[in-house]
């Protein structure tokens, strides 16, 4: 990015640099992540039907 003005920085425009870069190494962090964990599984969904699969049990209401 360039800068308009060549002077001394804000504490605002300073405090929003921060964030963005912050921001920025978050993004490329969570995408390096993705990537890795996309070669490695193919999908999202792993396992969809988790606890329906074993036997149900049934339980009686208690009480009145």
């Amino acid at each position: 990015m360039a800068e308009a003005a060549s002077g001394p920085e804000s504490p605002e425009d300073d405090a929003k640099r921060k964030f963005r870069e912050a921001l920025d190494r978050k993004r490329s962090k969570q995408a390096d992540l993705n990537a890795r964990q996309s070669a490695r599984d193919g999908g999202k969904v792993q396992g969809a039907h988790g606890p329906a699969q074993s036997k149900r049990s049934f339980r009686r209401k208690s009480g009145g």
